[in-house]
């Protein structure tokens, strides 16, 4: 087990079982955006007798806490962060990568639009293609170009 501060992780309200801190030490710097399929597939190589039902709930303490943020970009699988600052995100749409954006932005409303509410946060995604994704699909369109003259 890397060696994390759980002393951040003290006001949770829950056990740290050896099964939870399992848990926290894979996502410790985690920067992949993990599924809880993907984090359970993860711990289940270190804890074989941790269940599916241990991380999805534990996953959702920690969002409802504010020590995770659950990514929603793709409808088919929630995605988790646990880097809680305030930032943004770029998704390739081909293959589900999603890589972090930590700049600042400031989006300033018009009152039409606000209605009076207290802004409290917000969220910016980017959706495309991924160098790797890009290269592909133009490898692809050149190809499939060449076929048609062909």
């Amino acid at each position: 087990m890397r060696d994390m501060n759980l002393n951040k992780y003290r006001d949770i309200g829950f056990k740290l079982t050896p099964q939870r801190l399992a848990i926290l030490d894979y996502l410790e710097g985690n920067k992949k955006h993990p599924s809880a399929e993907d984090v359970y597939r993860a711990v289940l190589k270190k804890v074989p007798t941790i269940s599916f039902a241990t991380v999805y709930t534990t996953l959702t303490a920690l969002k409802q806490k504010g020590r995770l943020l659950e990514l929603t970009s793709d409808p088919a699988k929630k995605r988790y962060d646990p880097d809680t600052r305030n930032h943004g995100h770029l998704f390739c749409v081909s293959c589900k990568r999603i890589v972090d954006i930590h700049v600042e932005h400031e989006f300033v409303l018009p009152k039409s639009v606000k209605q009076n509410f207290a802004i409290t946060g917000s969220h910016v995604e980017f959706h495309g293609h991924c160098p790797a994704c890009k290269k592909n699909i133009s490898k692809k369109t050149k190809e499939a170009a060449h076929v048609r003259r062909s």
